[in-house]
């Protein structure tokens, strides 16, 4: 069956005269589509009935049903878990910031790339997400919370470019006028730095950021911690994201997970400084969050400080990323594919609450 919410509204036009009926019928509903997030075709009701019938037998609508949804008591962060058509769970974040929300969505059930700070590969790779999968997430989201989102990042469960082709079409998805129209300027997609793909987007020239999870000022450091390095070292990781920077005249961002005794020092940090040096660029520094199943812990205030002030000093534009939803196991690193077993018959669990977390 066709996956009617990952189609353009050209293919849904083409679809929709193809089962005879008129071709304004497509705008009608890609309408229910994109951008009412429409959960089944009875929801269409400007649609005549047989219509909708026919639809049913044609086309697959895959949605992202709430199974449960922590809500952080620390500040204004929601962490959700959902279920796939076929039983697959994900997890997506909301953030609210001054500007408005954000959503962080998966773009895989699992992950390939196994970053030994990272909860979402330790339970290996299960598929990739469709783009109608991702959208859904969003739509799902807004409608639970009867808000708008402003801002999407792809930084949640799975590698966006291991994911190549959906994730494009998601962007094209959701950029559209007759979709959600969030412009390409308010989307980041992260990479941990799949190199080839980097030079397929590059070629596309879109205007959304590009973050690059570095963690590392070095090759050595990098590969104990992040497998894809033993692929593409970081001359070659470097030079496509000056490459990029220069092709698209977007500034990067590096993301750089601050690990106690790994790759804190101030030797990292002048290293890192002198690897960047002349590229367009800001370093991202977040404290790494804790999963039970390794070992790191986060730097001290004074460690990121310092390592923030040698950036600095440098002429490297740096920030050090604030924590959100941490009592609820929403931030940077943590989200994992979960079971869910309903044990008090409430969908949503304050942060205060989060012993109960499945």
């Amino acid at each position: 069956m066709v996956d009617i919410r990952s189609a353009t509204e050209e293919e849904v036009r083409a679809a929709v005269v193809q089962l005879g009926e008129p071709a304004y019928r497509a705008g009608q509903i890609v309408t229910w589509l994109q951008q009412k997030g429409a959960e089944s075709f009875d929801e269409m009701t400007n649609l005549p009935k047989a219509l909708r019938e026919k639809m049913k037998d044609t086309f697959e609508l895959r949605c992202a049903k709430k199974l449960r949804r922590w809500d952080s008591s620390l500040d204004d962060t929601s962490k959700y878990l959902f279920e796939l058509n076929d039983g697959e769970t994900i997890e997506s974040v909301l953030m609210h910031y001054h500007h408005g929300y954000s959503v962080c969505i998966s773009s895989q059930v699992g992950c390939k790339m196994g970053c030994t700070f990272c909860a979402t590969g330790m339970g290996g790779f299960r598929r990739n997400l469709t783009p109608s999968e991702m959208l859904a997430q969003v739509q799902a989201i807004e409608r639970d919370k009867h808000i708008r989102v402003s801002n999407i990042v792809l930084m949640g469960m799975g590698e966006p470019l291991d994911n190549y082709d959906a994730v494009l079409r998601f962007l094209r998805l959701v950029s559209a006028e007759s979709g959600l129209n969030i412009g390409m300027r308010h989307i980041s997609l992260s990479t941990c730095g799949v190199v080839d793909r980097i030079y397929d987007l590059m070629q596309e020239k879109l205007q959304l950021t590009l973050s690059v999870s570095l963690h590392a000022p070095n090759d050595e450091i990098r590969r104990k911690t992040m497998p894809v390095a033993r692929r593409w070292d970081m001359y070659e990781l470097l030079t496509a994201c000056r490459d990029y920077e220069q092709t698209t005249g977007r500034r990067i961002s590096f993301e750089y997970a601050m690990i106690s005794g790994v790759n804190d020092s101030d030797a990292c940090a002048k290293e890192l400084a002198e690897k960047l040096r002349g590229t367009l660029c800001h370093v991202n520094l977040i404290p790494v969050n804790e999963v039970k199943e390794n070992q790191y812990k986060r730097s001290s205030r004074e460690r990121l400080e310092r390592f923030s002030d040698i950036l600095s000093r440098s002429g490297i534009a740096v920030t050090v990323r604030r924590t959100l939803g941490a009592d609820i196991n929403a931030s940077c690193g943590q989200l994992r594919q979960k079971s869910f077993e309903q044990t008090d018959g409430s969908d949503v669990i304050s942060g205060s609450d989060n012993d109960r977390d499945v």
